[in-house]
């Protein structure tokens, strides 16, 4: 039987919140429904990569990552990229989709469209209510360094970007030991 023949589960949703719902599926498969989301890649001319730094409280730690956020229903991916860049770092740019996928497609629908950012320039923008965040540039070797090897806690969302970056440049920069 192929994947599109398989007959539909039997859903039974657990929990429903803001940004996820958590449903069992067949009483078999923890499966987490959450929005799709965007992230940008901004490196400017001197080599240096835009990040933003906040606190993290699922992993218990603050991490540095690429401006990011969910895309708003209504909302094409570009858009709501061009919308985070603007509210995080105050910026605009040309946006070029770079890739698409799942974040963790074992338990979660979540899916990221990676963006890179080009020609940057200021833009008007603040960010959301509730939002703590900081901006940070910087060295994108050193970016990668640091969070290949783990030292800079950051998403796979981001490493993707610093590697696509790295690889653009014609530098693969040192891999992790």
């Amino acid at each position: 039987m192929s994947g599109n023949d398989a007959p539909t589960p039997t859903v039974r949703r657990v929990y429903r919140g803001r940004v996820v719902e958590l449903e069992i599926l067949d009483e078999r498969w923890e499966v987490v429904r959450h929005a799709e989301a965007v992230a940008v890649l901004a490196v400017d001319d001197r080599g240096r990569v835009l990040g933003v730094r906040q606190r993290r409280p699922a992993v218990d730690a603050s991490t540095w990552e690429l401006p990011a956020g969910l895309i708003d229903p209504g909302e094409s991916a570009e858009a709501a990229a061009a919308r985070e860049l603007a509210e995080e770092a105050q910026l605009a740019a040309d946006l070029e989709l770079l890739a698409v996928g799942y974040v963790s497609p074992g338990f979660t629908d979540e899916r990221v469209h990676l963006f890179e950012a080009k020609g940057l320039r200021p833009a008007p923008g603040r960010p959301e209510d509730g939002e703590d965040l900081e901006v940070e540039w910087l060295d994108l070797h050193d970016a990668w360094r640091a969070a290949s090897s783990g030292e800079l806690v950051t998403s796979m969302v981001t490493l993707l970007g610093l590697r696509h970056a790295c690889a653009d440049r014609g530098s693969r920069g040192s891999r992790p030991r």
